[in-house]
């Protein structure tokens, strides 16, 4: 009995051992599972080749891409964008209007917040020499009535100046043309984008000859606003000659019936009398084709202040060589929003006999306004 025990046990460990090592050898015989991926590592874009062909493809955008198209919103008023030109004036005139009379002081503080203001020497003693002469009389007592004296003056002072932009109807194979100079960074080429835009709102065809060949982009942003307006454009190589894009952009207009050309210039100093030269060519070129340059717009940043009247005298000079010598037309000013130097427009109309015809009030296309002396001078100056 104990004999059947024994191989009984015996069995079983030989059964034990055996199926333990079967499974050992279907383990070795498995493939190894495998492992989890590891995530993708981002892969960076080659570097620019030397020669500069990949450098086309992240070529940077232009310095300023216009906001698209937008012409349903309201324009802004005066009153809500020269808030830095009102405060160079408010604490003086806050205060003489606070006074009983009007003594030296009251002069004196006037003449201060003028100059600051930047209306300029003569147009200040002008202003003022005639108020004393009411004062004088007993015209003028108060200090208030003296206030709304001044702001009646400044605005009679502006009044009468032909501020249209002028589109002279003719053949159709001889479109107007619209000459944009100005020194460099004042934003003559955002102007004239946004000039082209207000024009195509009128119903009017355009055509952009992009003759600023030297400044990098300015090419391809005077494009974006084309598009962006639906006008036509005209460009040449970097470098070019200004003058052959201008006199193709004109040829072309003339050949396809568009109405209007306008002309962007490279930005040059006005005390550069070789770049002055280039521009007296420049001139030439555009009568001699078959449009008419019935505008030259000189484009003047306002926070540039008394140094607009030197720009304005020289750019004049070099663009008066037509036949009927006409040179600078009007003035476009940009950025008055920005300024606290907004009585520059009394020096330019008053002393150069220039009329500011276009300001700028901000970035967006809607914030480029006809001049309005009224809400010009109301926003100024008026204190409630």
């Amino acid at each position: 009995m104990e004999l059947i025990y024994l191989i009984a046990i015996a069995a079983v460990l030989v059964f034990g051992i055996g199926v333990v090592v079967l499974n050992r050898r279907r383990s070795a015989a498995a493939p190894a599972p495998a492992p989890k991926a590891a995530a993708p590592r981002p892969v960076k874009p080659p570097p620019p080749a030397k020669d500069g062909t990949a450098a086309a493809a992240v070529r940077a955008e232009p310095e300023h891409v216009p906001e698209p198209l937008d012409l349903g919103g309201e324009r802004p008023t005066f009153r809500s964008r020269m808030s830095k030109a009102r405060s160079a004036l408010t604490g003086t005139l806050l205060g003489i209007r606070s006074r009983t009379g009007i003594t030296t002081e009251t002069w004196d503080d006037l003449e201060e917040a003028l100059l600051r203001a930047d209306v300029g020497v003569r147009v200040t003693d002008e202003l003022l020499d005639g108020l004393r002469t009411r004062v004088k009389a007993k015209e003028i007592i108060e200090p208030g009535a003296l206030l709304d004296a001044l702001q009646a003056e400044m605005v009679s002072r502006l009044d009468g100046a032909d501020r249209e932009l002028h589109l002279e109807p003719g053949p159709a194979d001889e479109p107007n043309v619209w000459l944009f100079v100005g020194v460099n960074g004042v934003g003559k080429t955002t102007t004239i984008g946004k000039v082209s835009a207000l024009q195509a709102q009128a119903g009017v065809s355009v055509l952009m000859a992009a003759g600023d060949t030297f400044r990098a982009a300015a090419a391809e942003q005077l494009t974006t606003w084309a598009e962006r307006s639906g006008a036509e454009i005209v460009r040449g190589k970097e470098g070019g000659d200004p003058s052959s894009v201008i006199f193709d952009g004109i040829e072309r207009a003339a050949a396809k019936g568009i109405q209007l050309v306008l002309a962007d210039t490279a930005g040059r100093l006005h005390n550069k009398t070789n770049l002055m030269d280039e521009l007296r060519k420049v001139r030439r070129v555009a009568e001699k084709g078959r449009g008419r340059v019935t505008e030259v717009l000189l484009v003047i940043d306002a926070t540039t202040g008394q140094n607009g009247l030197t720009q304005a005298r020289e750019f004049g000079a070099a663009t008066n060589v037509g036949t009927e010598g006409s040179g600078v037309t009007g003035v476009v000013l940009t950025k008055l929003d920005g300024s606290a130097k907004g009585g520059i427009v009394f020096a330019i109309e008053t002393e150069l006999g220039l009329p500011v015809k276009l300001v700028g009030l901000g970035e967006t296309i809607n914030d480029l306004v006809p001049f309005d002396p009224t809400e010009f001078v109301d926003a100024l100056v008026t204190l409630d």
